[in-house]
């Protein structure tokens, strides 16, 4: 492509990971206006949202050998631009019956998009000799904070969902061919197996302890994507910028804090940043489980955005250092169940608010949040520098 940007290989993983959110991330800010247009309570919402995760969980589970059989060029280059696609499709729905179905095609490739950046930006790191994983995710927040700011606006200027997620088809597309046109991907590890890798591994007590820390930022992190701009219309009947900027505030505090918090761990042990994150977690969680006021409910969400930037990493670091089992045994368990609570968990929390009211979509997580706290102990006593 003649239009496409030469970039140096980490520099393409960050766009990768940006443009992935922002094609993923515009429905998020719209949903108060497919639940109006729909006619349904948080509940039926939230069940309908349930079709995302199974699509990619199926794929998550799947699709890693198809893809390196097809090629994860050919394989990022061809699901990419159909995220937005069916997502523009889908906000066609009039009922949550359809919703669920159209919305399960999305999350598979979601799924499979997933699976290769992360893998790709693995590879990088062996390539370029150097730490980019978190400040990857970073840009994935960027790019999700990016979504929220555009979804908002679409939403403020009465634009209709409809035409919104359609504009967002060609530019998904441009930037695709600007930033990925000439991406290559990178040399597999030396160390990577041939053989088949399990589809489900048995976790072990110390993993389940790993998955406890990291439930609450999970799924927080997910309450904050399905349900904060439907908080703020329901509880302060804010406008649909404001609400959509409730999104766009906690991708963007989750953003900043990705991007800076290897310095911090490498400092600091993971367990003294993973207990501040979760006192601001904690904090964040409060501030919107009593709602005072837009701006303190907002800044909640800011901190939501904080509290869950790095805990799911610093578990995942902490698994691969065990050495009682083979590491990509003791990730996968982790990652499995951490992903499952992240994708059904949110969702199946429209149940509770339809129910309870909005603020326990929230609220219950509290508890889990102060567990998280007191095992925090598990990510490790001693920074990087020390091992």
């Amino acid at each position: 492509m003649k239009i496409a940007l030469r970039l140096a290989p980490q520099h393409r993983i960050f766009a990768t990971f940006a443009l992935h959110a922002f094609a993923m991330g515009n429905i998020f800010p719209r949903l108060p206006d497919i639940k109006s247009s729909m006619g349904v309570a948080e509940g039926a919402l939230g069940l309908s949202l349930i079709g995302l995760p199974i699509g990619t969980l199926i794929a998550l589970t799947l699709a890693a050998t198809t893809l390196e059989r097809i090629g994860f060029r050919r394989s990022l280059l061809s699901l990419m631009p159909f995220v937005a696609i069916i997502y523009a499709i889908a906000v066609h729905a009039t009922n949550p019956p359809i919703f669920f179905l159209l919305l399960i095609p999305v999350g598979m490739l979601i799924g499979c998009i997933e699976v290769i950046i992360n893998v790709e930006a693995d590879r990088t790191e062996k390539l370029i000799e150097r730490r980019i994983m978190n400040r990857a995710h970073a840009f994935w927040s960027f790019g999700f904070f990016g979504a929220g700011l555009f979804g908002a606006t679409m939403a403020h200027l009465g634009i209709s969902p409809q035409l919104h997620l359609a504009l967002v088809v060609p530019i998904s597309i441009l930037g695709i061919a600007l930033f990925l046109g000439q991406y290559q991907p990178a040399p597999k590890r030396f160390e990577e197996a041939d053989g088949e890798k399990p589809k489900f591994a048995r976790p072990t007590v110390a993993i389940l302890v790993l998955v406890g820390v990291t439930v609450p930022a999970m799924l927080m992190e997910g309450a904050g994507i399905d349900w904060s701009a439907i908080y703020m219309r329901s509880t302060f009947s804010s406008g649909p910028f404001v609400a959509g900027a409730a999104v766009a505030i906690g991708a963007l505090s989750q953003a900043i804090t990705r991007f800076f918090v290897d310095d911090f761990i490498d400092t600091h042990s993971p367990s003294s940043v993973a207990r501040f994150l979760l006192w601001g977690l904690l904090a964040g969680i409060v501030c919107v489980f009593f709602p005072l006021s837009p701006i303190i409910s907002l800044v909640g969400f800011c901190l939501i955005g904080f509290g869950t930037s790095a805990i799911f990493p610093m578990a995942l670091s902490a698994a691969a250092q065990r050495t009682d089992r083979p590491s990509v045994i003791n990730v996968a368990s982790l990652a499995q169940f951490a992903f499952t609570v992240f994708l059904v968990g949110p969702p199946l929390l429209g149940t509770v608010a339809e129910h309870w009211g909005i603020t326990w979509a929230f609220g219950i997580a509290l508890p889990l949040v102060i567990f998280s706290i007191v095992t925090a102990g598990a990510l490790g006593a001693k920074s990087p520098q020390d091992n």
